[in-house]
């Protein structure tokens, strides 16, 4: 007679869900993500700004945990550096790539990588992941999506939210490219070429603000989580050694999203609900990390999200914080 193992029920909890931006270092938030499912967690809504608009695109095209792992271990890092033409001709082609290209890699990669994902999932554009629920009915038409993608729109100086921002430009939000959202919004500037709609030119989110955790308050009855990489007690206290001018363009991009969000990380609130995952010495665009170093950033996050679990009560935190929930 064979015997089976009854596994324990999971109890399905919802939530909404923030991931920061983090260039490379985005398998830390598939590490937190894997045992928030485990735990039996479903996701309603995702934002995210660069690597985070990159997970949670997989999550809000109902990818599990396990497969946004294999797809970020399957990733090499080093195809993101997709040159310009003018960037394969040395340094003085580097620099000509800057000032006629504003960037030197095209990008090219990442929006064909990320939309082929997306397609297997059978989602191509945001119409394909709207949301039409009755509990999403108090939502204003333009926001009823499960995905929110951040960047940041240089031409007009403001963030943007897309889709909920495509109407100001003219576009039907329900036609536009997932993909070509997140290629906006991991523009990472000097790196990447802008991405342009219509007039304007747009470059990664991190710029304004790399974790917007309070975009969906006040309009759930379940929590918003945040993820973000940077261990809580390190997070600005990273020392970068300027040597050049692209060093001094990555410690200028680091500086302005990490001063952007500083609001963020003085707010108990923020705190009570965010997930702080510990990136070491990692920076966004190490395009070289290695697989151990990959391994221990999803490790990172799964240690981290475990510690969070362990005390999250959200009865408590919406005694304490009423006007965040």
């Amino acid at each position: 007679m064979k015997h089976t193992i009854e596994q324990p029920k999971v109890t399905i909890r919802k939530a909404d869900l923030v991931l920061e931006g983090g260039g490379v270092r985005g398998i830390g938030l598939a590490g937190a993500i894997t045992v928030l499912s485990q735990q039996g967690y479903e996701f309603q809504r995702v934002a995210g700004t660069s690597a985070g608009a990159i997970v949670g695109s997989l999550i809000a095209a109902g990818c599990t945990s396990e497969r946004i792992l294999e797809i970020m271990n399957g990733l090499d890092y080093r195809n993101f550096r997709d040159p310009t033409l003018l960037t394969q001709l040395g340094a003085v082609g580097k620099f000509a790539s800057l000032l006629v290209e504003n960037g030197l890699y095209k990008g090219d990669f990442l929006r064909t990588w990320i939309a082929g994902h997306l397609a297997d999932c059978g989602v191509k554009t945001f119409g394909d992941l709207k949301l039409t629920g009755p509990e999403y009915a108090h939502l204003p038409e333009n926001q009823r999506y499960k995905l929110v993608v951040v960047t940041a729109d240089l031409s007009k100086g403001q963030m943007v939210y897309l889709p909920w921002d495509y109407e100001k430009y003219g576009l039907n939000p329900d036609e536009q490219p997932v993909a070509e959202a997140i290629r906006s919004s991991m523009s990472i500037p000097f790196f990447f070429k802008p991405a342009h709609i219509d007039k304007s030119t747009f470059v990664d989110g991190g710029m304004l603000s790399n974790f917007p955790v309070d975009i969906f308050d006040s309009t759930a009855d379940w929590p918003t989580f945040g993820i973000k990489l940077s261990a809580k007690e390190a997070a600005l206290q990273i020392s970068r050694k300027i040597t050049g001018p692209l060093s001094l363009a990555t410690a200028l991009f680091a500086t302005l999203t990490n001063g952007q969000d500083q609001r963020h990380l003085d707010n108990p609130a923020t705190i009570a609900r965010t997930i702080f995952v510990d990136t070491g010495k990692i920076q966004s665009i190490d395009f070289d990390i290695t697989k151990e170093e990959q391994a221990q950033l999803f490790a990172n996050g799964q240690k981290s999200a475990t510690k969070f679990l362990g005390t999250w009560d959200y009865d408590r935190y919406r005694h304490d914080f009423p006007a965040h929930s």
